[in-house]
């Protein structure tokens, strides 16, 4: 008897989209299995039935592959955008198999973004209850005062919610300009400008310098390179999760 899977696990492992966003493409009706729309709670059997999206046939790939990539700003987070700006995806264009973001930056914002076609390790970086954490480079203006530095690692409130506790310190102090990082364990929108804007700072520049243990380092902006292998184990086991090292990498 063939072995079916959950039809948002398939597409996540096709590197079409992470379970959650497959979930919302089923529910708009995007998919088909077999020339049947879709629902939530379907499950396929992955050699024997054809799944498309948007028309197209979904093909699981073979090869895994987990990126990171410098992101400059100007480019939007997104695998196409309807605006026509400039998306992350040109810049890994060259990468024979499609990958798409883990998480997100935000337009203005640059530095360390991961992608995919693993929608295990997509899942595992992103939700929320694995705390994953993520480095950030702030400039800041005005000037602030060890309160302000205080508040925000303890957590102020956005949207009606507080945000988790954060470590905060300050690298440089000059005039008209500071210079915090900023390290996250949750994955909220804008939140780091959100934050600053609750606080009465303006951002200036801000840049994602690490998620988890990886580091942006020198890889120039606008280039990426593949995770190690030891990368990715550590990355996994930093959310929680112990396997052994993904095979068929390139």
């Amino acid at each position: 008897m063939p072995e079916k899977i959950r039809l948002q696990k398939f597409l996540s492992e096709a590197g079409v989209a992470s379970r959650r966003k497959a979930e919302t493409m089923i529910e708009n009706g995007e998919v088909k299995v077999n020339g049947r729309k879709a629902k939530i709670g379907d499950c396929v059997d992955p050699v024997h039935d054809t799944v498309t999206v948007a028309g197209r046939k979904v093909v699981r790939e073979s090869t895994l592959r987990y990126i990171l990539l410098h992101k400059p700003r100007g480019f939007v987070t997104t695998m196409e955008d309807e605006l026509g700006r400039r998306c992350v995806t040109q810049l890994v264009s060259d990468i024979p198999e499609r990958v798409y973001p883990v998480g997100r930056l935000d337009r203005n914002s640059e530095g360390a973004l991961l992608m995919t076609n693993d929608g295990e390790f997509a899942n595992a970086m992103m939700h929320p209850s694995r705390h994953v954490s993520k480095t950030y480079r702030v400039t800041v203006r005005p000037p602030v005062t060890q309160d302000v530095i205080d508040t925000l690692a303890s957590g102020v409130e956005i949207d009606g919610r507080m945000t988790a506790p954060a470590d905060v310190t300050l690298l440089t102090k000059e005039e008209n300009r500071v210079v915090l990082e900023i390290v996250l364990y949750e994955g909220r929108n804008r939140e780091i400008r959100k934050m600053c804007e609750k606080t009465g700072l303006e951002v200036a520049r801000l840049k994602r310098t690490a998620v988890g243990s990886v580091k942006l380092g020198l890889l120039p902006q606008g280039q990426w390179r593949d995770l190690t292998p030891q990368e990715v184990d550590k990355l996994f086991s930093q959310a929680g999760i112990n396997r052994k090292k993904q095979g068929g990498r390139k």
